[in-house]
């Protein structure tokens, strides 16, 4: 009775096609690998507790690389084992090498990724505006992490299409062109190589950061984000202005806060000559002394320029970034405006209009030249 019982499983297992017996081979091989995988994490989970948010964090980046790491060696460690046919069983060879070098790419981004957040950990935007230093060591270490990920995504892909000689030329089309498509792709390519390598050149040189103050293009905005191609400009009234990276390197722009955040800035005003300026000194020293927005440093008043029917009187204040500035420049308008039409009405701009008694009615006659004003 055994043996007749070890004859039918014999004889259903001989059924068995060779190929559903080795995926049922490896695939059992992936599963142990995975419930090890987990035990694994839950123990490395458990000790990083004990170190504080760093490790917590290095343990966190190497879940996955981790899982797929045990999942390929359990898988080739039993191929040898899974009864293949030759063809199935070279393909699957050809795709864990594959994987294998995915993986690692996998895991050297994970280590750029983890090397600059807690590069960026240790360096945090504070409140005060001027934080130059700050700002300049987040967009180098943003820009700089954004090439190395492309460079490290092309170098993975490029080798892990290598590993097949069915497609190696593929993996070595993206390391050198060559012949006539070569050329063609690199064309295709130049715009963002261009845009690879002046996000290169503005992190060694740094002529704009994250949240300058600029005027590109004739918006005034902050630099919200430098991609790998692009940058994000927050325009003043929300909106978004999307820029090459290669325009901050190729055409002039403005930059407000490229060595310090603090800014001077002007309110003309239009007066008759009559207006008392150095009245109009005391009132602007009152005025920006009681503004939170004025930084202390420079407040002046000048007459710039005396023309057939005003005087021009510019008013120069200082605040330490662009946002306080504006303000600080449309609240001293306002009160300057508001005093001068409260304390010295007639210093306000005036045409004057004389006319002489020649030719004037009878009625107006012995009146003489009345002169008007308006």
């Amino acid at each position: 009775m055994i043996d007749h019982a070890k004859t039918l499983l014999a004889g259903a297992y001989e059924a068995i096609p060779d190929w559903v017996t080795g995926t049922a081979i490896l695939v059992l091989a992936a599963l142990l690998a995975l419930s090890l995988c987990r035990l694994v994490l839950k123990w490395l989970g458990r000790l990083a507790a004990r170190y504080g948010a760093m490790a917590q964090m290095l343990v966190a980046r190497c879940r996955g690389p981790v899982c797929a790491a045990l999942v390929l060696m359990a898988v080739s460690a039993a191929l040898p084992f899974a009864p293949l046919p030759d063809g199935p069983a070279s393909l699957t060879g050809h795709m864990l090498a594959a994987a294998v070098v995915i993986v690692l790419g996998w895991s050297l981004m994970n280590a750029v990724d983890l090397f600059a957040e807690l590069y960026m950990a240790r360096v945090r935007l504070e409140d005060d505006s001027n934080n130059l230093l700050a700002r300049k060591h987040i967009t180098q270490i943003g820009i700089l992490r954004g090439a190395v990920r492309t460079l490290l995504v092309i170098l993975t892909l490029g080798l892990a299409l290598m590993t097949s000689s069915a497609v190696r030329q593929y993996g070595v089309s993206l390391f050198a062109s060559a012949g006539a498509a070569g050329l063609v792709v690199g064309l295709a390519a130049r715009p963002l190589l261009s845009n690879l390598l002046a996000g290169l050149q503005i992190a060694i040189t740094q002529p704009i950061r994250l949240e300058d103050t600029v005027i590109v293009e004739g918006e005034w905005g902050w630099i919200e984000k430098i991609g790998s191609t692009y940058v994000v400009v927050r325009v003043w009234d929300l909106r978004r202005l999307i820029v090459p990276l290669s325009y901050f390197i190729e055409k002039p722009f403005q930059n407000w806060t490229h060595l310090s955040s603090d800014l001077l800035g002007t309110v003309m005003l239009y007066v008759d000559y009559s207006v008392p300026v150095e009245r109009i000194r005391e009132k602007l020293a009152a005025c920006v002394r009681a503004n939170a927005k004025w930084d202390g440093k420079a407040q002046a008043v000048q007459v710039t320029d005396l023309a057939n029917a005003m005087m021009e009187v510019r008013l120069l204040v200082s605040a330490s970034n662009a946002g306080k500035l504006w303000d600080l420049r449309c609240d001293v308008r306002e009160a300057m405006i508001t005093w001068l039409a409260s304390e010295y009405p007639d210093a306000l701009p005036r045409r004057r209009l004389q006319i002489a008694d020649q030719g004037v009615p009878p009625a107006m006659a012995g009146e003489g030249a009345h002169s008007f004003t308006g």
